[in-house]
């Protein structure tokens, strides 16, 4: 008793490292430095420019409109230039959803792309072009229960908010979620609507809906020539997808889909945000005015519910003591060791301006067959690790059909939250499964045909038995 109580914190001091002392002297020199920019009207300035009011608050301090806005685009602009996610001869697409995160996205983009036009503007120089800029919208509504006319109404602001930036021009892509099944309306609802009732676990839904999401988007990038497909994840978000993945069981793969990059798309994704705060993000929106809009924005439950509400009365709870809660989360997973993927490809001058299919094709030829050694699970392209594999050799002699090849390459997570347990259900989720999806598992799974032909050998016939 008496060791432990002389490990105990005073007011003055702290001997057991809970980090309680140094979080007070954090906050007296916080309080000091405050004092020390009030002005006589009991106005507090900014510590940055010392002339204007700090009116938004960072995890370090409060700085005025000016200095927050060039913060946080400080650090937009450093994970662009640091891991190259836009050159001048990139054509980039915006993922927008509407929300404060993608709104920022957008507008920090256009802002680069104008600075980069006013530069060519003033030189003269016609050499180096502008990169393009569009923007995606992918409409769910077809899976919500909002009115068609709210949903009208958000579609009307997202064309507002698009049209209303400044030159270069945005080409505005607005897609449903159903056109990935077929182009026909109604076929696609069918399909989807099938597809999620064969799905019994409501995580597993939410899920296969993000999938079909960055579907979606790679198509429409495919089909019109882009070359970087821009997210708006910010460090809130990765933070929650830390937790989920982890109690989902895709651990293995967590470090694929926390990076700055992602190269296992046919068009790479990049990150731009990916160190911003959602609180951060929505108050520079808020400050400067950026229209959003919310109206499409749907409750999440399941796995994923509970873990947003966590991370967020997390980050309340422990804002004074800790502000960086959802950063220090995703410091802990970069721990993990990246993929091959998490980069992108190095490319010539020449591949630069071919078209994002055959740039990607010429990528995988030109590789030391590291791209096409990642066994990717179909449904959500996670990487499959050894074990999985190994289980996927061990049972080959039991496959039956198709769906049941299908079955096999998928990962653990997709598994058990997402693929059906009945084998009538399961057949009928592979039947209505999208063809991009369905095609990416055969250009997968065709790469180790001659494997797979060896492991049943004993079963196929001859030509001439086949004959007979």
């Amino acid at each position: 008793m008496e060791s432990m109580s002389s490990m105990a914190c005073s007011a003055e001091t702290c001997q057991s490292n809970c980090g309680k002392e140094g979080n007070k002297e954090e906050q007296q020199d916080k309080g000091r430095r405050a004092t020390a920019n009030t002005t006589s009207e009991g106005i507090v300035l900014c510590p940055k420019c010392k002339v204007e009011e700090a009116v938004a608050s960072t995890s370090q301090e409060s700085l005025c409109l000016s200095c927050f806005r060039s913060y946080l685009f400080g650090k937009f602009k450093l994970a662009v230039t640091s891991h190259s996610m836009i050159s001048f001869s990139d054509k980039v697409l915006v993922a927008f959803s509407g929300g404060p995160s993608s709104r920022m996205a957008l507008q920090f983009v256009h802002d680069m792309q104008s600075k980069s036009q006013r530069n060519l503007d003033a030189s003269g120089d016609k050499s180096l072009p502008v990169f393009g800029v569009g923007v995606a919208f992918i409409d769910e509504s077809v899976i919500s229960l909002i009115p068609s006319l709210k949903v009208n109404k958000a579609i009307e602001e997202i064309e507002f908010i698009v049209s209303s930036l400044a030159p270069p021009a945005k080409e505005l892509h607005i897609s449903s979620i159903e056109s990935i099944f077929s182009l026909d309306a109604e076929e696609g609802r069918s399909k989807l609507n099938g597809l999620l009732h064969t799905i019994s676990d409501v995580t597993g839904k939410e899920d296969l809906l993000q999938h079909l999401r960055m579907l979606s988007l790679q198509k429409i990038a495919l089909d019109n020539g882009y070359s970087k497909l821009v997210l708006g994840s910010c460090t809130s978000r990765i933070a929650c997808h830390v937790i989920s993945a982890t109690v989902k069981g895709q651990g293995y793969s967590l470090p694929a889909d926390i990076q700055y990059v992602d190269s296992r798309w046919g068009v790479p994704v990049v990150l731009p945000l990916r160190d911003c705060h959602a609180q951060e993000l929505s108050m520079l929106c808020h400050l400067d005015s950026l229209k959003t809009q919310q109206l499409l924005k749907c409750p999440r439950f399941g796995i994923n519910g509970l873990v947003s509400s966590f991370v967020a009365l997390l980050q309340l709870k422990l804002q004074e003591e800790n502000p960086s809660r959802e950063r220090t989360i995703v410091r802990t997973a970069e721990k993990l060791t990246p993929f091959h993927f998490s980069k992108l490809p190095e490319t010539n001058n020449l591949e630069d301006h071919l078209p994002s299919r055959w740039r990607k094709k010429l990528q995988i030829f030109k590789s030391d067959g590291s791209i096409l050694a990642e066994a990717l699970c179909p449904i959500c392209s996670s990487p499959l690790n050894g074990q999985d594999l190994q289980s996927l050799k061990s049972s080959v002699g039991t496959f039956q059909s198709g769906f049941d090849i299908f079955a096999a390459n998928c990962c653990p997570s997709c598994c058990f939250q997402i693929l059906p347990k009945e084998p009538s259900l399961l057949e009928s989720f592979y039947s209505l499964l999208p063809e991009p999806m369905v095609r990416r598992f055969q250009d997968t799974t065709g790469a180790d045909e001659s494997w797979l032909r060896e492991q049943i050998k004993d079963c196929l016939l001859s030509d001439e038995e086949d004959g007979t």
